[in-house]
């Protein structure tokens, strides 16, 4: 149930040593390194997305997730939450406490990882945790080239907060008939899917989707769903 959880977390420890040893990478690589990455999500994210057996609801769940997160500016206040970190932290002379606070910030924030945490508690699939862990331990070793070993840390509270979001999703499968919870993680293993393609195309600088707003869509998709087994 916690093995993409604790990939991630090493992935992260990985790259953050690598980086340490690899101060000196260009800036030029580190764009190459990213689109890459990005060229690999958005596979993932249409790989994920195409198994869907029900679009219109998934259109529908995405286009009122949508309107929800805009009226709550979710996308809005993560960023304002990192900057007060960021600029509350990087007062200090050392750089360690920003490269913990910004590395933790872009680690934990986004949809990628709590879709693929609650699919490693509730299917045992971990597929989606292994790509964010890929991205994540190449992402460690840019940030640790710019703020030193403080990125390391920020393992733990991606750890923590992914076994959480696994453990409870977990422990809800077992409270749910198992043909409702198949049809249930194939939709929401597609709705996730889409946005994981948005944030590829961020990571290409394609588009600047605000994928955080979208992340409602996951709670309407399971509303309605249930709503479609009670009639």
């Amino acid at each position: 149930m916690l093995t993409g959880v604790f990939i991630n977390g090493l992935t992260i420890i990985m790259g953050s040593l690598l980086g340490v040893l690899l101060r000196n990478i260009s800036e030029e690589m580190k764009e190459t390194v990213t689109k890459g990455i990005g060229l690999g999500v958005v596979v993932l994210g249409i790989q994920m997305a195409l198994p869907t057996q029900s679009f219109i609801l998934i259109m529908i769940s995405l286009s009122i997730g949508a309107l929800i997160g805009e009226a709550l500016q979710i996308e809005t206040f993560m960023n304002k939450s990192g900057l007060f970190l960021q600029k509350r932290f990087s007062k200090s002379e050392s750089t360690f406490a920003e490269g913990f606070v910004t590395a933790s910030l872009i680690f934990v924030i986004g949809s990628l990882g709590i879709i693929g945490a609650i699919q490693s508690g509730a299917t045992g699939d971990h597929e989606t945790l292994y790509t964010k862990s890929v991205m994540d331990g190449f992402m460690s070793i840019m940030l640790t080239a710019s703020f030193g070993y403080g990125v390391l840390f920020s393992a733990a509270p991606v750890v923590l907060y992914q076994g959480i979001i696994a453990i409870l999703a977990n422990f809800l499968v077992q409270l749910i008939p198992a043909n409702f919870m198949d049809e249930l993680m194939n939709e929401i293993g597609a709705i996730g899917g889409l946005m994981i393609l948005g944030i590829g195309l961020n990571l290409l600088q394609v588009t600047k989707l605000r994928v955080s707003n979208f992340l409602p869509g996951i709670i309407v998709l399971v509303v309605l769903l249930s709503l479609k087994l009670i009639m």
